[in-house]
């Protein structure tokens, strides 16, 4: 079994902020595979199904953003999940908008999501890093991942999560998905 796991903050006002794009990608693949409805439990909105044959939990914590680690850790318990089995998708400051890049433990980069994950799980779990770029000026950081997408970027977004979505057979079939996400970004 597999847990894919959307990083955002619950209340509607954030639904389509740039912290939200994790919450994003697995509404996409819920709407794709029509794998709802969800249903509240550990902290999450929560689906366990299958895609394809593969057994999946699929989820997005309710606990926002910077205290996610908890949600997981109750997932991980219940489900007897490896660490290695658990993959993160979330927003990265640090890469421009629309690149992905995925990443197997290390640090946090900054993300507090990740950081409060780390700190109940450990950090030997896959990351789907999703660019939303930087505004340039770390002061204003915290103000510009809650604002929305503007409508030039919700498109750039709107297309990778589409194609992520597509393609999430194989990217939970795969230890090394950095090729998929790679040819991913070239048709991007």
């Amino acid at each position: 079994m597999f847990a894919l796991v959307g990083l955002g903050n619950p209340e509607e006002k954030h639904n389509q902020n740039r912290h939200n794009v994790g919450f994003m990608v697995i509404d996409k693949i819920v709407e794709m595979y029509n794998l709802g409805p969800f249903k509240n439990k550990f902290q999450s909105k929560i689906i366990t199904k299958k895609i394809t044959d593969i057994p999946i939990v699929i989820f997005k914590p309710q606990t926002f953003m910077n205290l996610s680690g908890k949600s997981v850790q109750h997932v991980l318990n219940f489900y007897k999940l490896n660490t290695e089995n658990i993959i993160v998708f979330h927003d990265d400051l640090d890469l421009k908008l629309g690149v992905i890049k995925t990443k197997i433990g290390g640090s946090d980069g900054g993300h507090n999501g990740l950081k409060n994950i780390d700190s109940h799980i450990g950090n030997n779990y896959r990351r789907i890093r999703i660019g939303i770029g930087h505004p340039g000026d770390k002061n204003i950081v915290n103000n510009y991942v809650l604002e929305n997408f503007n409508k030039e970027e919700n498109i750039i977004i709107s297309n990778l999560i589409s194609i992520i979505s597509k393609n999430i057979e194989f990217v939970i079939k795969n230890k090394d998905i950095s090729k998929t996400l790679s040819e991913i970004n070239q048709i991007n």
